[in-house]
């Protein structure tokens, strides 16, 4: 039942908020108003039992709440200008109305991506109030310290408060200018949710649920956009091979030694079919790129047959127009797959961003290579690295496992 209530409480946040923020404004009171409305669900809910429309009984309540703030807020200050910036509620439409959410939730994502904020704080804000990931969550996903992370939160919420923007979607030149912002947003909450960055779960349902649903909003909002497609369906082809990535107890299975046969065929063809629509159309763009990289894998019917040469033809297009740290490296595994573990490990031994340095999946990377080059006494010394670097307690498991085998053998 806890674990219930959490994920519900997480599913209708940036509904909640979104429908704050539009009715009222005041985008960082809204946020603190629906945090005590969470927790106030939190606390009553196991108790009295959930009422028949949670998200409604949240809206109330953070309504509710916000009034109190706002009406505090301009006592102590003595700004009676307060009032009048409250946004009205539209005539026929009371606080419990949820009718208008799925905009509501996209306005709220574009709002985050503010344009007088720079593109991590607009990532970041985001991430908080629409992805609903933790501070440390975030700043793991940024490759930067915690207590940087919330500093960044905090001048975002401010920076919003002050410009006054009104709560509707952008259009025109703006809306553009906005959208890579709000695509890598969503491809963040997507990857946090595929493979958690900490926790006792490989995966959070509920982030990467969350991030298809939304990229399918800004997907219908955007229909002709190639890279809003390519994102969509990097996410389908992705979460497609979920149900095939853990064993019993959560154990963390690699792609190629994934029963293909529990990959969800549905979303791979959805996902084949909106990138095959996509990519004649021009301007091919990253997530484009990744979406045919997965397609190929999805396609191939086992890890042998997989078309090795044409995904490092597809990740050399990725790496001219990107220099993600992540692609470079995902490169130098396609090369070894081709080429032989010595050329990967060439690559990796060039020199790779030094955002990579103190991340895990550099080291996981060698010690897979060092083992497919025969090399078992550097190979376990790099699971262990990894290990160690990592927060993931499935991904921990995992890379002492094969530590193990190295050593037992």
């Amino acid at each position: 039942m806890e674990r219930e209530t959490e994920d519900l409480l997480r599913r209708c946040a940036p509904r909640v908020l979104g429908a704050l923020v539009r009715r009222y404004g005041h985008f960082d009171t809204a946020e603190d108003a629906v945090q005590e409305a969470l927790l106030a669900a939190a606390v009553q809910w196991p108790k009295d039992g959930l009422p028949d429309d949670p998200q409604a009984w949240l809206i109330t309540v953070a309504s509710r709440r916000l009034t109190d703030l706002l009406r505090a807020r301009q006592a102590r200050e003595r700004r009676e200008e307060t009032a009048a910036r409250w946004v009205p509620v539209p005539a026929g439409q009371e606080p419990g109305d949820t009718s208008g959410d799925s905009d509501d939730t996209l306005i709220l994502l574009f709002l985050c991506c503010h344009p007088s904020l720079s593109p991590a704080s607009q990532i970041a804000l985001t991430l908080r109030a629409v992805g609903g990931l933790t501070t440390a969550e975030i700043a793991r996903a940024f490759l930067v310290p915690e207590a940087t992370m919330t500093r960044r939160i905090t001048r975002a919420k401010r920076s919003v408060k002050e410009s006054g923007l009104p709560f509707r979607l952008p259009a025109g030149p703006e809306r553009a200018e906005r959208l890579a912002v709000v695509l890598h947003v969503l491809y963040l909450i997507f990857n946090e949710g595929y493979a958690s960055t900490s926790g006792p779960s490989l995966h959070r349902r509920e982030l990467s649920g969350e991030a298809i649903r939304l990229t399918r909003l800004v997907h219908r909002l955007l229909p002709g956009d190639g890279e809003v497609a390519g994102l969509l369906a990097l996410m389908l082809l992705t979460d497609a091979r979920r149900p095939a990535r853990t064993g019993p107890g959560g154990t963390l299975i690699p792609m190629a030694e994934q029963d293909r046969g529990r990959w969800d065929a549905g979303l791979i063809a959805e996902g084949v079919r909106l990138i095959s629509d996509a990519l004649p159309r021009g301007g091919t763009g990253p997530y484009q790129l990744q979406a045919a990289i997965a397609a190929v894998h999805d396609e191939a019917p086992t890890a042998e047959e997989t078309d090795w040469p044409q995904i490092v033809c597809l990740y050399e297009l990725l790496l001219r127009i990107s220099g993600n740290p992540v692609v470079a490296l995902n490169h130098a595994v396609a090369v070894a797959m081709v080429k032989g573990p010595e050329a990967g490990l060439t690559l990796l031994g060039g020199g790779l961003d030094a955002r990579l340095a103190e991340d895990h999946r550099l080291h996981a990377v060698r010690a897979h290579l060092l083992e497919m080059a025969g090399d078992r006494t550097g190979a376990r010394e790099c699971y262990l690295e990894a290990a160690r670097r990592t927060m993931s307690l499935p991904q921990q498991r995992y890379l002492h496992d094969r530590a193990a085998r190295l050593t037992a053998t």
